[in-house]
C-alpha cells in the first residue's frame, strides 16, 4: 500500500492531462493513474521512446482519492496502480477488466508467491499484477526502546513511553493494530469486537504523540518520538537517514499489503496497457523503479541482482515466515465502512 507521501507534492515534468467534451481519441496514447512518486520518470520517456506511445500521466494519494477520480468519469484511465482491497472493490463492481496474459510474457519474472497472496482479492488471478508490496510495523528508536518488548504491540500501550509513540492516521490501519493486539482479524465487521478494539484506542490516546500518515518517517528520523505505526517502505527510507532506528513486524501480525495494476472496463487502449505492463516487468525497468521507490518488488531477476545485504534486509523484503502471520485488507460493504469510520470519528474526538 503506497504510502510514503514525503514527496507527493512533487510535480512530474510530465503531461497530467484532463479530457474534454469531443477529444479525438489518439490510438497512439495510453493514460496512467498511479499513487504519487510511484515510478521512475525515466520510465515513462523509455517507453515512449522505444514504443513511439505517448502516455498520459496522473497521480493521487490514496486508494479513496483514486476511485473519485476513476468513478467521476471525467477521463478513460488504459491502466491503474492501487492498492489490494481497492481492486477488489471495483472487481466486485465490474469495474476491471481480464488481463491477457499472453500478452505480458515477462509476467514470468514475478514470483507466483504474490500472485498467490493476490487471490485474497483476485481470486483467480484474472484481473491484477503485482507492482510492490510490504507490511506494517513499529519504527522505533532503538536508543529510546526496549527492544525486548517492540516485538509485540503492546509496547503501544506502555506508559513509560506517553507522548512519544506515532499512531497511523488511518482507520483501518490503527484498528489493525488494537485488532491484531486481540488476536482478532484486521478484516473483522462484528460489533462487538470493533468496539474492543476502539476502547484499546481510546485507552492509548493520552499516550499518543501524533496521528500522522506521511510525515512520520520525518518525525523518526528528527528523533521527536520514540516508535512510529508505518509502512515497511517508510522504514527502510527511515533506515538510511538515522542508524539508530530499527523495525519490528510485532508477532500478533499485520496487515501485508500489495499495489497491483489493472486495466479498467472503461480503457480506450487496452493493447497499449498490456504493453506496458510487459514492459514494467522487464528487469532494466522494474530494477529502475525498484532504485526509485525502494519497496518490495515481486520481481525475481530484480531481487537476484542485489547484492546479498539488500537480499536479506528483513524491512524492505519481509521474511515469508512474517508474511504468514500477515493479514490482507479486504474491501467492506457500505454498512461496515460507515460502522468503521464513525467508531474512528468517536476516536479522534474522545478526551
Amino acid at each position: 500500500m503506497r504510502k510514503n507521501l514525503l514527496f507527493l507534492l512533487t510535480i512530474f515534468s510530465l503531461s497530467v492531462f484532463f479530457t474534454g467534451c469531443g477529444k479525438k481519441d489518439d490510438p497512439n496514447t495510453l493514460t496512467v493513474l498511479n499513487y504519487g512518486k510511484y515510478l521512475e520518470p525515466e520510465v515513462l520517456e523509455l517507453f515512449e521512446s522505444e514504443t513511439g506511445i505517448k502516455v498520459e500521466y496522473e497521480e493521487y494519494i490514496t486508494p479513496e482519492n483514486m476511485y473519485t477520480k476513476y468513478k467521476a468519469g471525467a477521463i478513460d484511465y488504459d491502466l491503474i496502480c492501487t492498492s489490494d482491497y481497492m481492486i477488489q472493490k471495483l472487481i466486485q463492481e465490474n469495474e476491471v477488466s481480464e488481463l491477457n496474459f499472453n500478452n505480458i510474457p515477462l509476467a514470468e519474472n514475478l514470483d507466483q508467491t504474490y500472485f498467490d497472496f493476490s487471490k485474497s482479492f483476485d481470486p483467480d488471478n484474472k484481473y491484477t499484477l503485482p507492482y510492490f508490496f510490504g507490511t506494517v510495523g513499529i519504527l522505533y528508536n532503538r536508543d529510546m526502546v526496549d527492544e525486548s518488548k517492540v516485538n509485540s504491540w503492546d509496547i503501544l500501550w506502555n506508559e513509560k513511553y506517553s507522548g512519544q509513540i506515532i499512531m497511523a492516521d488511518s482507520v483501518r490501519d490503527s484498528f489493525m493494530v488494537a485488532q491484531k493486539r486481540l488476536g482478532y482479524s484486521l478484516n473483522t465487521t462484528d460489533e462487538k469486537e470493533l468496539r474492543e478494539a476502539q476502547k484499546l484506542l481510546i485507552q492509548q490516546k493520552p499516550l499518543v504523540y501524533s496521528y500522522l500518515v506521511d510525515e512520520a518517517q520525518d518525525e523518526m528520523i528528527a528523533e521527536n518520538a520514540a516508535m512510529a505505526v508505518v509502512y515497511s517502505g517508510e522504514a527502510g527510507y527511515a533506515l538510511e537517514f538515522n542508524e539508530k532506528l530499527a523495525f519490528s513486524v510485532p508477532k500478533e501480525g499485520s496487515n501485508m499489503w500489495i499495489d497491483s495494476w489493472f486495466i479498467p472496463k472503461r480503457a480506450r487502449h487496452t493493447e497499449n496497457a498490456e504493453k506496458f505492463l510487459n514492459f514494467l516487468c522487464r528487469k532494466d525497468i522494474a530494477m529502475m523503479n525498484f532504485d526509485y521507490v525502494y519497496y518490495a518488488t515481486p520481481n525475481t531477476q530484480v531481487k537476484e541482482a542485489l547484492d546479498s545485504e539488500l537480499q536479506e534486509n528483513s524491512t524492505i523484503f519481509p521474511p515469508k515466515e512474517t508474511l504468514k502471520n500477515c493479514e490482507i485488507f479486504q474491501s467492506l460493504d457500505d454498512e461496515a465502512t460507515m460502522r468503521y469510520n464513525l467508531y474512528w470519528k468517536e476516536i479522534k474526538s474522545a478526551d
